[in-house]
């Protein structure tokens, strides 16, 4: 039997707090966010129990169908969008999201900032890059990322927090993120959302603000 969304988010917060440490870092500057896509809402529920606050969605439609009633009953909560943004679902994210992390091309921040403007919600904002250049995955290429990021905040006016990156799976994830951690510097960018389930302490020894961990905590998706 496969652990509870509780016994596992005690373990995880342990082990984020070690690594902090570890780092020469606090805990609480590390922000869990729980990917809660394809998991059932009594699943959130149960994470929620436990003092969870902050989710991560894949896509919009899920997350339109799984969170009305859990703030209808009071949850208070942030929600992240963390998989691809269409720019016709711009006006739904803008809506639901608190932070979307995957703004990746012009057309979409054109939109995004179209939106913003028109319904005055301000989600905060990172930008993902794709620091292997894979071309199967979204995100901004690495030496596109600093002439993205001015005319994200220079022509559209958007409130850019931080990167996002999702390394290639074959390979050692450290170099991705010490790569996404120097355009954040050079940039002013404070955010840092890398680390999943399998390579989160790393991406703590590296400065992550935000590790994204669904299965460590959830269980594996069928």
């Amino acid at each position: 039997m496969s652990e509870s969304p509780q016994s596992s988010l005690a373990k995880i917060r342990t082990r984020i707090e070690i690594a902090a440490r570890t780092a020469g870092r606090l805990a609480p500057d590390v922000t869990l966010v729980a990917v809660a896509k394809t998991n059932p809402i009594d699943a959130v529920r149960a994470a929620l129990a436990e003092g969870q606050t902050v989710f991560g969605e894949n896509r919009v439609q899920e997350a339109q169908a799984k969170y009305p009633p859990l703030r209808a009953e009071g949850a208070r909560l942030e929600l992240h969008l963390i998989g691809p943004l269409q720019t016709n679902k711009v006006k739904d994210a803008v809506a639901w999201f608190d932070v979307i992390q995957t703004l990746d091309r012009a057309k979409l921040a054109a939109a995004l900032a179209v939106e913003i403007k028109r319904s005055g919600r301000q989600p905060r904002l990172f930008v993902q890059v794709n620091t292997g250049a894979e071309p199967q995955k979204a995100g901004i290429l690495p030496e596109q990322a600093d002439a993205f990021v001015a005319e994200c905040r220079d022509l559209h006016g958007l409130n850019l927090v931080g990167l996002m990156c999702i390394p290639p799976a074959d390979e050692p994830p450290a170099p991705h993120f010490a790569l996404l951690r120097e355009i954040a510097r050079r940039n002013a960018l404070p955010g840092l959302s890398m680390g999943m389930s399998a390579d989160f302490e790393t991406a703590i020894a590296l400065g992550a603000t935000h590790v994204r961990v669904g299965s460590a905590i959830f269980g594996t998706r069928a």
